[in-house]
């Protein structure tokens, strides 16, 4: 009996030093989602930047990067490191030669003498490469504003409720960006800055403007003056936070109504370029076939 006991807790010892070994705990799984993303970053990034880094310094402007608009863009885009305006300005020149010497060379293999319009092709294919980053830049910050702006009343909520259990407002928004993590990685990491902003000392008042001008969108511009305004006037944090997250709710359903009464008018063209024309090949063709077989005859008949 004895050695029956002793055989049963080697074996569940084993078996429990096996699974802790196996299983990552959950900081080893933070940690890992932290570094993995960070590390495929910078291999693509130091490859790119290898290719286009000499060429960046002949279309990088002038002037304090600091204080430019294009840095703002960056930001709104979530690219902040050190050698993404390397890429894009280097992705400015290289593209419109790579784009231009890819049309001249299609279209010198499929025959097309040289001449004005071999000339204007090549112009039209390098105009489109010196358009084609501030396009991608545009399209991201887009995604990425829409994905802020359909999540920030969720993450309101969560603010209001961890106010109204007793939170600080500090503790507020860290926890609010740990819980967000999971559903939005974008505003997350937005929240996130604030909480590190405010650690290391910044005021509440710049840390919030931060992360309005991060952002780019009316919503947090008014999230940052209304918790401001309630810091300063001495309102309950809560209950302005009720407000506003019912407020953001309200807009979120308007835009979504918004898009959906658009869907008609944007599946018109499709539906009469190719739904018509093929319903009526359907319905009409029979007939069309019948009259044909049927005065065809009699045409030639009467001839």
């Amino acid at each position: 009996m004895l050695l029956s006991i002793l055989v049963f807790l080697a074996v569940s010892l084993g078996l429990g030093a096996l699974f802790v070994w196996l299983v990552p705990t959950r900081a080893e799984e933070r940690l890992r989602a932290v570094a993995a993303p960070a590390a495929e970053h910078g291999n693509w990034t130091e490859a790119v930047v290898k290719v286009v880094g000499p060429f960046a310094g002949l279309a990088t402007p002038e002037g304090d990067w600091e204080s430019s608009p294009l840095r703002v863009r960056f930001l709104q885009a979530g690219l902040r490191g050190r050698d993404m305006p390397a890429i894009y300005f280097g992705a400015k020149l290289l593209l419109p030669l790579a784009l231009a010497g890819i049309c001249f060379v299609l279209l010198r293999s499929v025959g097309q003498a040289g001449g004005l319009n071999l000339l204007l092709d090549v112009l039209v294919a390098a105009l489109v490469g010196s358009y084609l980053p501030n396009v991608l830049l545009g399209l991201r910050v887009r995604s990425r504003q829409r994905e802020i702006f359909e999540n920030f009343p969720d993450a309101a909520d969560l603010m209001m409720v961890c106010v109204e259990a007793g939170l600080g407002l500090d503790a507020a928004l860290g926890r609010v960006a740990d819980e967000m993590r999971r559903k939005s990685t974008a505003l997350a990491e937005e929240l996130q800055l604030v909480v590190l902003e405010m650690r290391a000392g910044a005021a509440r008042s710049a840390a919030l403007h931060n992360l309005a001008l991060r952002t780019g969108l009316e919503e947090t511009h008014t999230f940052a003056t209304m918790l401001v305004q309630a810091e300063r006037f001495g309102t309950s944090v809560g209950e302005s936070l009720r407000v506003f997250s019912d407020d953001l709710r309200h807009k979120r359903q308007t835009r979504a109504e918004e898009r959906a009464a658009k869907i008609p008018t944007k599946m018109l063209l499709p539906l009469v370029l190719f739904i018509f024309p093929s319903v009526i090949m359907v319905i009409l063709g029979p007939a069309v076939i019948q009259i044909l077989r049927t005065l065809l005859p009699m045409i030639g008949g009467q001839r």
